[in-house]
């Protein structure tokens, strides 16, 4: 089976026509090709006879050496025309009608050498008629029989004449003729039927062919991963999405099954077969993404199977049925989802922006007024919390609002070996670190990457305030450095000591607002993915034994 292929038969819209020579060409060739052969093969038959067989059989009322030089004479004629049509002349088939002709003439001849109708070799004439009906498409039938009929009852006059027979000697040739017009009209009827059957067939497949075509096309187009899979669990086909979601080859192979390129999910559409997905809703974790499963069954019964019931494998293997797997990338749809809530709620706090930051820095003088007169410890500490607060809602609006800016980039060429230790310098400076707390493995060669200065020095501020937060704060609890992976890419590492998180916090971990910390705000590492994504480049967390792990994946100019 194949989702995937376009077939040049058809014009995608199905307004392909189709004319009758079109249709009745290859019915008309394997009749002229199987009218050589008889023709060959019956005039051999006839040396045959006359060698084998001799004057005891029925040349006891004929000629045998004339029968014999006859058939000789027609044993060259077929051959002649074989040779012939092997070089598919088309002079040749418009000459078809002249050779039906010369084979009747043959065979009435042989047949009068033979010693007449008795001969039985009047027969063959039925089975000229019809094979050569097959080869006119039916027009000349009538007429062949015509022939047929005029040589049959001019050989049975001539034996009358010449040897004295009575009028009752006409009868069988008179059955004979009759037999062959009916003969005619059953193989004109019958040719009539099979250009029907087959330009109905040949309308069918063109339909069929824009339908693989528009199914194609559907396919192919869709935001989905497709992959269609027989009961072995052998790819049959898949779209580009899939390939992209599961890194297959771009051209469908016949050895792909599903347990090789895929056995995450194999291991999930064996399971739905037994049952164990009665909702038909999985969702795995494949390649650093979440990709959400859906299968149908192909062909399926509907006397055994009803919507919402779960395909058994007895019942795919015993009808010979396969699936339809759709796969969407999960982690894709979240973040779609997500960025439109952030958006909608990016436009609500710029609008508002300064209607709550008025109102919030009112708030601030008057606390720091307070705070310049003398006031008693509890009184003291309450006006700290304030100030804490507004400063946490300050820096809230700061964030959201930087989400309306992470799509405008302003990349340009940044040589690592220079711009990290330069932002080593400030971040220690500015944080009060010590140099042996935080270590420095810089980048030994020049690496040019393509990226924005300023994103940049936002996503390493955020991923080095956030290490240190967590680390334990001794010597070498913070490390930032740069691994070359191939000569196109590399990685910025910023790895810390500390407790690392929990496999359920580590999945949550990049959503906005989520935060472990009590007065964080849960944006800082999703805006710092948001950022590297905007620059075409990606962050992920890994927790390692005893250390946890922020990589940024770069793309090098150099």
């Amino acid at each position: 089976m194949s989702f995937f292929n376009f077939s040049p038969k058809a014009d995608l819209l199905g307004h392909g026509k189709l004319s009758t020579p079109q249709h009745s060409q290859p019915l008309r060739v394997h009749a002229i090709n199987v009218l050589n052969l008889f023709r060959f093969s019956l005039s051999l038959l006839f040396i045959f006879a006359y060698i084998f067989l001799g004057k005891e059989y029925f040349f006891d009322k004929g000629d045998a050496l004339l029968f014999f030089k006859a058939s000789s004479t027609y044993l060259l004629f077929s051959v002649a025309i074989l040779l012939i049509s092997l070089l598919k002349s088309a002079p040749h088939r418009i000459a078809l009608p002249l050779q039906v002709i010369i084979d009747i003439a043959f065979i009435i001849l042989l047949m009068f050498f033979a010693g007449g109708i008795q001969s039985g070799l009047g027969l063959f004439l039925i089975v000229i008629i019809v094979t050569a009906s097959l080869v006119s498409n039916g027009r000349l039938a009538l007429f062949y029989a015509a022939i047929a009929t005029i040589g049959l009852l001019l050989e049975q006059s001539y034996r009358m004449i010449v040897g004295g027979l009575s009028a009752t000697a006409y009868t069988q040739p008179v059955i004979l003729s009759v037999s062959c017009f009916a003969t005619a009209g059953l193989a004109y009827s019958l040719v009539k039927r099979m250009h029907r059957s087959e330009a109905l067939a040949s309308a069918r497949g063109i339909d069929y062919e824009n339908l693989e075509q528009v199914n194609a096309l559907i396919t192919q187009e869709m935001q989905d991963g497709v992959i269609v899979i027989d009961k072995d669990l052998n790819i049959r086909h898949f779209n580009m999405r899939a390939a992209s979601l599961l890194s297959l080859p771009k051209k469908n192979t016949n050895a792909m099954t599903l347990l090789n390129s895929a056995p995450e999910i194999a291991a999930k559409f064996n399971g739905w077969m037994n049952g164990e997905d009665a909702l038909n809703n999985t969702i795995i974790s494949l390649a650093n993404r979440e990709l959400k499963l859906r299968f149908m069954p192909l062909n399926q019964p509907q006397d055994s199977l009803t919507d919402g019931q779960p395909l058994s494998r007895d019942l795919v293997q015993n009808h010979n049925l396969g699936a339809v797997i759709f796969i969407q990338d999960w982690s894709q749809i979240q973040s779609i989802a997500q960025q439109a809530k952030l958006a909608a709620l990016g436009r609500l706090t710029a609008n508002i922006a300064h209607e709550i930051r008025n109102p919030l820095s009112a708030i601030s003088h008057a606390s720091q007024l307070l705070q310049e007169d003398e006031v008693s410890g509890s009184t003291a500490r309450i006006l700290q919390i304030i100030e804490d607060n507004i400063q946490r809602i300050d820096q809230i609006i700061k964030d959201v609002l930087e989400l309306n800016r992470r799509d405008r980039t302003h990349q340009e060429q940044i040589d690592l070996s220079k711009f990290l230790p330069d932002f080593y310098s400030q971040f220690c400076a500015v944080q009060k670190l010590a140099t042996s707390n935080f270590q420095l493995e810089p980048c030994l060669q020049t690496r040019i990457i393509a990226f924005d200065q300023r994103h940049l020095t936002q996503i390493l501020w955020n991923l080095c305030k956030n290490g240190w937060e967590h680390s334990q704060k001794q010597s070498n609890s913070l490390r930032l450095r740069c691994l070359k992976i191939d000569n196109n890419s590399l990685n910025i590492e910023v790895v810390d000591d500390g407790a690392g998180l929990a496999q359920l916090d580590s999945s949550k971990l990049f959503e906005p607002f989520y935060t472990t910390k009590k007065t964080g705000t849960g944006l800082g590492l999703y805006i710092s993915r948001e950022l590297a994504i905007a620059n075409g480049a990606n962050l992920e967390y890994q927790s390692r034994p005893q250390a946890s792990v922020f990589i940024i994946h770069l793309k090098t100019l150099n």
